[in-house]
């Protein structure tokens, strides 16, 4: 653990926040060191030591208390963790708003359908090409429609893997947010509704994003062999899924062909990415 970088990075976050109230008597610009520890929970003495970098490596329970006193966003609070050697765990739900710089990168993909999901497998994020290819748009629930037939999805020839790779995912996200009552709902309906989920739910599967390819019946372009490959954005537990097909084959071009549909002339401004909270867009209830 680097001790004097965790002391540096507490007090320059102590130093940042401003007092509850403003004295004469005040001789620091922010927060005095019995005020965080109060805030946090722990002894003066224990706080003082990991601010002069003669502490112990402070426990995840610790650590949540220092978050919270201190104010830290998700990022901070991810490199508090960091520095004191510890996973953080994710904190609340499971996030659904995109941050602006992903959006936009699914606009800047050409010949290419994307989505973002979140941990509930919620489509948060799509640009028009995955309307048109993926029929993903916002309120769309891929695990709703993969095992309760809700919404419309084209043959596929990945959708047994998908089940799997649906399933492994919901088992991660239940240990990971236990209070998440909007998740939770999803697993029961899940459970009462789909033989199939149940049964693999019971294996246990695992399963790690990367690379799968599979064949699109699409009712216009006809057959498509795309391949599937997933980024993740681990702050926000998300992934971004990138559709695409190998350069110069059919599947490329009907690619090209559907971009330019999906997105015709004058329509910028119009037709790039979008995200949960973007009205215009939305077709359902708000992930």
């Amino acid at each position: 653990m680097p001790r004097q970088e965790l002391a540096r990075f507490l007090r320059d976050r102590r130093d940042a926040l401003r007092p509850p109230e403003t004295g004469a008597d005040r001789r620091t610009p922010g927060l005095r060191r019995e005020e965080v520890a109060a805030l946090a929970h722990m002894s003066v003495d224990y706080y003082t030591r990991l601010e002069q970098a003669r502490g112990p490596r402070p426990s995840p329970t610790i650590l949540e208390g220092l978050s919270r006193a201190l104010g830290l966003t998700r990022a901070e609070r991810s490199h508090l963790f960091r520095l004191a050697g510890a996973l953080a765990p994710p904190s609340g739900t499971a996030a659904s708003d995109v941050r602006p710089h992903v959006a936009g990168m699914l606009e800047r993909l050409p010949a290419t359908a994307a989505i973002v999901t979140n941990a509930a497998y919620d489509v948060v994020a799509w640009n028009p090409l995955a309307g048109t290819v993926l029929g993903c748009v916002g309120g769309t629930n891929l695990a709703r429609r993969r095992f309760l037939g809700e919404g419309h999805a084209y043959e596929s020839s990945s959708a047994e893997e998908f089940g799997h790779v649906l399933v492994a995912r919901l088992r991660r996200s239940a240990d990971r947010y236990p209070h998440d009552e909007r998740l939770a709902g999803l697993l029961a309906d899940l459970h009462a509704g789909s033989e199939e989920f149940r049964r693999i739910w019971r294996t246990r599967p695992v399963h790690a994003p990367g690379h799968r390819a599979k064949t699109v019946q699409h009712p216009e372009a006809g057959t498509l062999h795309l391949n599937c490959d997933v980024l993740l954005v681990p702050e926000d537990d998300q992934e971004v899924v990138l559709v695409t097909a190998d350069p110069g084959t059919r599947s490329a071009q009907a690619l090209d062909r559907l971009t330019r549909e999906a997105r015709p002339p004058g329509s910028r401004g119009t037709g790039g990415p979008r995200s949960a909270s973007s009205p215009p867009a939305r077709t359902g209830p708000r992930p």
